[in-house]
């Protein structure tokens, strides 16, 4: 690759910000922590009197991390509940800081939960500033946040088995297809992409299957219904079925 190759390979992954667990150690599912942040913070718009600025998610307690049920993705944060830490602007008049605060607490975590799949079971706010009462608090966000123009899309997938010229073994290419066609046939998928690499990464029995999902379905449903979809489909072309690990890489 060459070296600006390198440079945009590495901006895109750390654009992602961490990748998150969705559900449980079993469901074996992964979210982006640059794809929560536009759904939280439409989830924080609906909270009058509070404008939240900058969002960041994270595992509640490390130590009690599980183990998950099969291989995640490069560098992907292992199953276990999460904190939500925001900072947020408000109005210095009207409804009671604490309960404006509680308010958007209540809104983060319902939004984390219901749309997305996240375990939140702890949310920290910090008001970082008081605007006069007649005007509206402002929401910040990093200029990046949600901005998907560096991913490429495709369905296309690596393979993880090829003859001695490096070219790919013939099965190893029908089921990595398989895959791909497999997962971005299922409802609720907006498009496979290529943030870490190719869409699709199959090898030893493995897949890795990357994708955006509407943002009217929960993120959590959609990732496990790609799961299934892609272990039948290999499973057809291969005769056994592989484990399966999905990466949302954004929400639309």
């Amino acid at each position: 690759m060459a070296p600006d190759g390198w440079t945009r390979a590495v901006r895109q992954r750390l654009d992602l910000g961490r990748l998150l667990p969705l559900g449980e150690a079993a469901d074996g599912a992964w979210l982006a922590e640059k794809a929560a942040g536009p759904v939280l913070r439409r989830a924080a718009a609906g909270v009058a009197g509070v404008g939240l600025g900058a969002l960041r998610i994270a595992l509640a307690d490390p130590d009690t991390a599980a183990e998950p049920a099969v291989s995640p993705p490069p560098s992907a944060l292992p199953p276990g509940p999460l904190r939500i830490e925001a900072d947020f602007t408000a109005t210095a008049g009207g409804e009671p800081l604490p309960q404006r605060a509680e308010r958007l607490r209540i809104a983060l975590r319902e939004a984390a939960s219901a749309r997305l799949g996240l375990m939140v079971t702890a949310v920290d706010l910090r008001v970082t500033e008081l605007v006069e009462e007649g005007q509206e608090p402002v929401a910040t966000a990093p200029p990046d946040e949600g901005n998907d123009e560096d991913e490429a899309s495709g369905e296309g997938g690596e393979r993880g088995g090829a003859h001695g010229d490096g070219s790919p073994r013939p099965e190893e290419e029908a089921a990595s297809r398989a895959a791909a066609e497999a997962a971005a046939a299922v409802p609720g998928v907006v498009r496979l992409t290529r943030v870490l690499g190719p869409p699709v990464h199959l090898a030893d029995g493995h897949v890795r299957v990357e994708l955006v999902v509407v943002a009217d379905r929960r993120a959590l449903a959609v990732a496990l219904a790609v799961r299934k979809a892609v272990r039948e489909a290999v499973a057809t072309v291969r005769g056994s079925r592989p484990t399966v690990a999905v990466l949302v890489t954004g929400v639309e």
